[in-house]
């Protein structure tokens, strides 16, 4: 009985005493009770998430790689192109696929704000491996990549939950306005 909503009142049936008896509609709606919905859409949107960082997240360790390893670029300015380069891939993919069920409020504002809470973000990866490599005194690729590795999983979960939240809000749930009771004009009886 999947996709199909119980609806059920206890009354007595007409003719009948008691006790009551339960009369039960079954109707199905779009995509199942409110909860399964629910349910559906957040296993879509980790799902869809999930993959759009994946890709981001390669690209980001690769990108990283090359530019340290192979390009000599210093490994803070390594990170800045990588997390930049990957950071534009990933809001294609989140706005087009992760979160395309969710309101639309501009193009413009979603970057802007999406650049935002990445650019947070990235400070927080610079400033791990700014921290590893100059303090810390480390210079090993590994060693730099695991401060890298761990500024990422860090900046995954505060991007989703401010993506959810700020940058691709759900849409407004539908208001259910009670009708308007217009006053009847009052006359005059009797006079």
């Amino acid at each position: 009985m999947t996709g199909h909503v119980l609806k059920c009142d206890a009354a007595p049936l007409p003719g009948r005493g008691p006790p009551p008896y339960i009369a039960c509609m079954t109707s199905r709606g779009p995509g199942g009770s409110p909860p399964l919905r629910a349910w559906r859409v957040l296993v879509k949107e980790l799902s869809a998430f999930g993959v759009v960082g994946g890709v981001s997240f390669v690209l980001d360790l690769a990108l990283f790689q090359l530019l340290y390893t192979s390009a000599g670029v210093g490994a803070v300015t390594a990170k800045l192109v990588s997390t930049l380069v990957s950071m534009t891939v990933a809001f294609l993919g989140h706005r087009f696929w992760s979160f395309s069920h969710r309101a639309r409020t501009g193009m413009r504002r979603e970057y802007l704000l999406f650049a935002v809470v990445n650019g947070l973000t990235l400070g927080l990866g610079l400033a791990v491996v700014a921290v590893v490599r100059y303090p810390l005194g480390q210079e090993s690729a590994l060693v730099l990549q695991l401060a890298n590795i761990g500024s990422i999983v860090l900046g995954t979960v505060i991007r989703y939950l401010a993506y959810r939240r700020w940058v691709f809000p759900a849409p407004a749930p539908a208001r259910h306005e009670a009708p308007v009771v217009r006053p009847r004009p009052v006359t005059d009886l009797g006079q």
